[in-house]
């Protein structure tokens, strides 16, 4: 199994401004942007790394040993700013955040995040709490998972696969990712050439609403803009329409605009702390990457430094 991490060089380079700073890794994973910037450190910078996933935690202290100048948690980074407080962390250089599903977890079959192999209907970043997939689609009911369905996944079919959900388990419950994956596919009339399977969004749907990934990023950000020093960066890594408006709208409300008075003069708007757009448009994968990599296809890198 080999693991490319998205975008690596120009989400560090828009990272990591002293290298003798603090800076925190939100997600972890496989530990390639993590290694990364540990690089551009000197012997005098840190790096704290969290996880929801306890086996990206595991993963990643086998792969950099004993690096003093890295601490990980286990941890949704909802909880970052409260974790930190522990530690005596009060400021931080900048915040990088992956928003992705790791290549590890989409690749085990028995994490149950795809449907290109069979396994168990989990779909659980942290596998030690929350319902499972399979918990959910069994207990939800039609209208809240056709609801979830299309406002998570954009799928159009979504009433008519809620519907076909909720038929098929009143005969026996859905067990694997294969199953549901199937089903998905017969109620939308097979691929008919497309190139994704028909199944992607659902599944798509099921993860964000099991894992409660729009409200995380929400509270992260919300918490740690006010934790990252002036001149300090956040950079965030996103890989779906839903997350890329979410952060983009964040960004564009504490970005200051000027608002002319009728009396004359201007009033400065906007919420505080202040932030300024390293560029407008968000940085996307280059051509060589996308060779080696079909999965950066969708990434969008946004990045603002923080002015106070």
């Amino acid at each position: 199994m080999r693991h490319f991490p998205v975008m690596l060089d120009a989400c560090v380079d828009a990272l990591v401004q002293q290298p003798d700073g603090c800076y925190v890794d939100g997600t972890v994973g496989g530990g390639g942007h993590t290694e990364a910037i540990l690089r551009r450190l000197s012997s005098d910078g840190s790096l704290i790394g969290f996880d929801r996933d306890e086996e990206a935690i595991v993963r990643v202290q086998k792969r950099l040993g004993s690096e003093a100048r890295l601490s990980l948690i286990h941890s949704n980074f909802a909880n970052m700013a409260a974790m930190l407080d522990v530690r005596g962390v009060e400021a931080v250089d900048g915040l990088f955040l992956d928003l992705g599903v790791s290549s590890f977890q989409l690749d085990e079959a028995e994490r149950g995040f795809s449907f290109q192999s069979k396994g168990p209907l989990d779909m659980r970043m942290d596998q030690s709490e929350g319902l499972t997939a399979q918990e959910w689609i069994a207990q939800t009911d039609e209208t809240e998972m056709a609801n979830v369905i299309y406002t998570f996944g954009e799928e159009r079919a979504a009433r008519r696969i809620a519907r076909a959900i909720r038929e098929r388990r009143l005969e026996r419950p859905f067990e694997t990712t294969d199953d549901l994956a199937a089903l998905v596919e017969r109620v939308k009339g097979g691929r008919r050439g497309a190139r994704t399977h028909p199944a992607t969004l659902t599944f798509q749907a099921i993860r964000m609403v099991i894992n409660r990934e729009l409200e995380s990023i929400e509270s992260v950000l919300n918490e740690m803009l006010k934790r990252i020093r002036v001149g300090g960066r956040l950079v965030v890594l996103t890989f779906h329409s839903l997350e890329d408006r979410l952060v983009k709208q964040f960004f564009a409300r504490h970005t200051p605009r000027e608002v002319s008075l009728q009396e004359g003069g201007v009033r400065i708007e906007g919420e505080r702390p202040f932030v300024r757009w390293i560029s407008k448009k968000p940085m996307c994968a280059d051509e060589e990457e996308l060779k080696i990599n079909p999965r950066s296809r969708s990434a969008k890198l946004r990045v603002v430094t923080v002015e106070g």
